[in-house]
């Protein structure tokens, strides 16, 4: 008996590759995970998974559309906080102001994935295999042919979604800009004196911003803290008391002493966006394999998850029976996702690079417009929408 061919193919396994190969298989599609392993979490000392997303409500529809909505926790928050440690003004978000009871929710990364991952092994129509590298991609006119070492499959459409460094990308070759940003991001858990409400806070220090994200706990929050490479390894060498002094500074006191931390870790940030989310007639690139964004408005989830629910409505809209490969059906996908990756990366730059300057006709200028989005509420609503993945940049064409 013959190999199956498959009608999709997802590579990466992550939250967008899950995503993706669950909404193809929804849709009817013959799908293909490939990853190196099922992700796992990492378990600091308090019990949770160091890593946490933010999840917007664009994603939520995303998820329940998926059938995946309730089978995890997450910590819904209603409002956020964000100043500067130079500025005199604060920008505030509240729920409310746009007609909705929370903004959003902090989600641990691995009871995520392990809800998509469960709906996938129970579908009859995905086959998941882990423990294989891929070496080769040879991306024929009908056909796009994978090779492992010991394995080869036949897929009509291949999606990338094997992250930062995708394994997609580099053996096909797909063009590639790189942003460094010369910062680290330092993440870990936190536990506070004060709770914290529901309330996401974001203060933007000279050398990078500080993130504290709710979780279920009520006085235990999640940090991405962005700082230079030699702050962010002087941080990671401090000893837990004295860590919890500096980021207790850091944070303006905003909760309260910082009680106690959790295991510390940290990655580089370096923003990256493709030239062609459709770099092949057959072949698509999601999330971080296709950009990578700052982290500072907790936006990198968020938009991987738009790419998927894009990409699931317009798979919906095909004919039966149609290829989904076929040359040509990709193309305005491909040019709205980096259009808007585009936007989003310009925004990031602009952000982080305003916030860094000391100057003081700056910071001026910059509380000014803080003062002037707080009072101008139909300018404050759409900046909120966007940031819920509900605005017009945000939808499908």
């Amino acid at each position: 008996m013959s190999d199956p061919v498959y009608d999709i193919a997802v590579i990466g396994g992550g939250l967008i590759g899950a995503a993706a190969a669950l909404g193809a298989a929804r849709q009817g599609q013959r799908v293909l995970l490939l990853d190196r392993a099922q992700p796992q979490p990492i378990l600091g000392r308090f019990g949770m998974d160091i890593r946490n997303v933010s999840l917007s409500p664009g994603s939520r529809a995303l998820l329940e559309q998926l059938g995946v909505w309730g089978k995890f926790c997450g910590a819904p928050f209603v409002g956020m906080q964000v100043w500067e440690e130079q500025g005199t003004a604060t920008l505030s978000f509240d729920a409310a102001e746009v007609d909705r009871s929370e903004l959003g929710w902090i989600v641990e990364n691995s009871h995520l994935v392990d809800a998509l991952w469960q709906a996938l092994q129970q579908a009859s129509n995905v086959d998941i295999r882990t423990g294989e590298v891929l070496e080769a991609i040879s991306a024929a006119p009908g056909l796009v042919d994978l090779r492992s070492a010991t394995t080869s499959y036949q897929t009509r459409l291949l999606i990338g979604t094997d992250g930062a460094a995708s394994s997609v990308r580099r053996l096909l070759g797909v063009e590639t800009s790189t942003y460094p940003t010369g910062h680290t991001a330092l993440v870990t858990l936190l536990e506070t004196q004060q709770p914290h409400l529901g309330i996401a806070r974001q203060r933007f220090l000279l050398d990078g911003p500080l993130a504290l994200l709710p979780s279920m706990a009520a006085k235990r929050v999640s940090v991405v803290w962005s700082q230079s490479e030699p702050q962010a390894q002087r941080r990671l060498q401090l000893s837990d008391a004295a860590f919890c002094r500096e980021i207790t500074a850091a944070s303006d006191n905003q909760l309260g002493e910082v009680l106690a931390v959790d295991e510390r870790y940290s990655f580089p940030l370096n923003q990256h966006l493709v030239h062609s989310f459709n770099p092949l007639p057959r072949v698509l690139l999601m999330g971080d394999a296709a950009r990578v964004l700052h982290p500072l408005a907790g936006l990198g989830a968020n938009v991987g998850f738009e790419d998927v629910r894009d990409f699931v409505t317009r798979l919906a809209q095909l004919p039966a029976g149609v290829d989904p490969g076929y040359r040509g059906i990709w193309s305005s996908f491909a040019r709205q996702r980096r259009a808007r990756a585009q936007v989003m990366l310009s925004l990031m730059t602009l952000l982080r690079r305003t916030y860094a300057q000391n100057d003081p006709y700056l910071q001026w200028l910059r509380s000014l417009g803080v003062r002037l989005t707080t009072r101008f509420e139909p300018l404050k609503k759409q900046v909120i929408r966007e940031a819920l993945g509900l605005g017009p940049l945000a939808q499908p064409l």
